[in-house]
């Protein structure tokens, strides 16, 4: 069974969602303050975890830092609604994806699924040919693994998602629309930043290329390209 890790202060909406998630299969735990969050999100006894922002003793923007600092592990910030900058920050940060509060546990529970539909179990074709190979990028879905110029690449989930969807359609232009549905699991909605701050994240880790452009091309009111060296 999966198990959700949620952190959150407020009582009564954490068991809302715990009793909401384990009725959709999964086993949800909670804690109530960033500390106790990030122990056990290092636990590795989870799948993913829930952040809120606000909390006590440690904000949940402190607590992802230290959790990105030795784990991986998915995450989902809950931010307050219209608050761009903790959604910003939190992304920047390596956040997997946001929901705004407040929110209803059947939003969350679509978001999980969308995320670990991706990281966990999803037999693949491409696993008997190989490797995706796009000039100095290589990426193993099925082993969730990329590796730029030799080098182990250091993804959050989601950074691995949208760099899997640039590489299938490299040299050819990929909307935000596609890359937040495939990607993101989910529509892109307005005014959403959450794709360019992924892939500016995903920009800094593969650096530029020798003749100092982007390996990550933006094409105007079009939407992103992986550059065919």
């Amino acid at each position: 069974m999966t198990k959700v890790l949620l952190v959150d202060d407020d009582v009564v909406l954490v068991d809302l969602l715990k009793e909401y998630l384990e009725r959709e299969g999964y086993e949800a735990s909670a804690v109530y303050n960033g500390e106790d969050g990030v122990a056990h999100a290092l636990s590795g006894d989870y799948s993913i975890v829930v952040l809120d922002v606000m909390m006590p003793r440690l904000s949940g923007i402190e607590a992802l830092a230290r959790i990105r600092i030795s784990s991986r592990i998915p995450v989902i910030m809950l931010t307050a609604r219209g608050d761009d900058t903790d959604r910003i920050v939190g992304l920047e940060l390596g956040a997997d994806d946001y929901v705004a509060k407040p929110c209803t546990p059947r939003e969350l529970a679509a978001r999980i699924r969308a995320i670990l539909r991706r990281t966990q179990g999803e037999v693949r074709v491409e696993t008997a040919s190989g490797p995706i190979k796009v000039g100095n990028l290589e990426m193993w879905p099925e082993q969730r693994r990329a590796v730029w110029e030799g080098k182990t690449l250091e993804l959050t989930s989601t950074e691995f998602n949208l760099l899997e969807v640039l590489a299938r359609h490299a040299g050819r232009t990929v909307s935000k629309n596609e890359l937040s549905e495939q990607g993101l699991g989910r529509a892109l909605t307005r005014y959403d930043r959450s794709i360019d701050v992924h892939l500016s994240s995903i920009r800094h880790k593969l650096g530029p290329l020798p003749d100092g452009r982007s390996t990550i091309q933006t094409v105007y009111r079009q939407g992103y390209q992986l550059i065919r060296e």
